[in-house]
């Protein structure tokens, strides 16, 4: 098969590297508006499969040229760009995926689902790690109960070496990472679908040696379609990021002063937003190198074969010390590259535009995850 991915920043080369590392994968169109780093993504990867292209996704006819030959196009550029990919893949009659992250942007790719279907595409926003693999978890995890009471979802990506005041560093996109911590997370109450504030509700959660007690709290995006496949069916659902404890409250103070709002700030001869600001001091401010680590746990609450019972899911993995990945690169690229190959070689058959949890089958997804050292164990409490 041949696909083309858009992009080659850390997500969208490890997504070229996974391809081009799997063998039903003739050949990666690794395509970016800055060819020498697509040259490099490329050169990085050890494959000859993966060929450099000089693309800039702005341009729609560009952008469908690009994609006609190709079985599946996935999107790891911003989010922004993504309903105009979508657009471009109805127009090419291609497949598409991406990494999505931000639900308003997700409802106006769902809203082309009547033109997928006739063009009998499928279109799959949100298919990294959250929203995404933890979404699939929760969704196919609950068929396996005759009836199910909550759905926890739980994920985050930590460095293994923390340095104060956040103890964080950059494991994807600075712009990606603010839009997570506004706006509101779906969740659902009582069984009614609901809305709280991203940054609240912190709560502790425990993790073996040497994590031990973390934080988790609501963000925005994570959740995906989740809460509106299971309103009205499950009492609690909600998603939840984790961190090391006080990051929250650090950050939540620095955004109620403002920092990640859209007021024009004047600097000089310079105009930009207070967000904006943020955003650039945040990338000089955090570490962006060192070895981390994506912690994972999902657990589902029901009743199976007349009595209460828990299913989870938990992962810890690791930065990839041989091939140079990040975890949080492994997590996001790796089930995306995956869900691309099922698609793109029929597994997945529903036409449309819908999210992974939807329509991402779950013993083939865990078992390529698992080929490429993603272990995901499965408990019955």
């Amino acid at each position: 098969m041949k696909v083309l991915v858009l992009g080659s920043g850390m997500m969208g080369s490890a997504m070229a590297y996974d391809l081009a590392h799997s063998d039903n994968v003739g050949q990666v169109n690794l395509a970016d508006s800055d060819l020498r780093r697509a040259e490099t993504a490329a050169s990085r990867s050890g494959s000859s499969k993966i060929k450099p292209l000089h693309l800039d996704v702005n341009n729609h006819d560009n952008v469908v040229r690009a994609m006609n030959g190709n079985d599946v196009a996935i999107g790891g550029v911003s989010y922004r760009c993504n309903v105009s990919l979508s657009k471009a893949a109805i127009e090419a009659g291609v497949h598409f995926c991406d990494l999505g992250g931000n639900d308003d942007v997700v409802e106006e790719q769902l809203a082309l689902d009547g033109k997928a279907k006739e063009r009998g595409i499928t279109i799959i926003p949100n298919c990294g790690l959250a929203p995404g693999l933890a979404n699939i978890l929760a969704a196919r995890g609950a068929e396996k109960f005759e009836s199910v009471d909550c759905i926890r979802m739980r994920v985050g990506g930590l460095p293994q070496h923390p340095v104060p005041p956040f103890n964080y560093q950059i494991v994807f996109s600075v712009e990606g990472l603010l839009n997570e911590y506004s706006g509101k997370s779906n969740v659902i109450r009582d069984f009614k679908l609901s809305k709280v504030d991203a940054l609240t509700e912190v709560e502790s959660i425990n993790f073996p040696p040497p994590f031990g007690t973390l934080e988790a709290f609501h963000t925005s995006g994570g959740a995906s379609l989740t809460p509106k496949m299971f309103e009205g069916k499950v009492r609690e659902l909600d998603y939840k990021t984790i961190r090391y404890p006080g990051h929250c409250e650090k950050f939540r103070t620095l955004l109620d002063l403002g920092f990640g709002s859209n007021e024009p700030l004047s600097l000089g001869s310079n105009v930009l937003t207070e967000r904006e600001l943020f955003i650039e001091l945040l990338k000089r401010k955090l570490p962006q190198a060192g070895h981390d680590v994506v912690l994972m746990r999902v657990t589902i609450d029901g009743t199976k074969a007349g009595k209460h019972q828990r299913l989870t899911f938990t992962m810890i993995d690791f930065y990839d010390e041989t091939r140079n990945i990040s975890a949080m690169m492994r997590g996001t690229a790796y089930p995306t590259s995956v869900i691309a190959q099922l698609l793109a070689s029929g597994m997945i058959k529903k036409t449309g535009a819908i999210t992974p949890e939807q329509c991402v089958p779950l013993d083939p997804l865990l078992i390529e995850l698992n080929k490429r050292g993603m272990t995901i164990t499965q408990e019955w409490h």
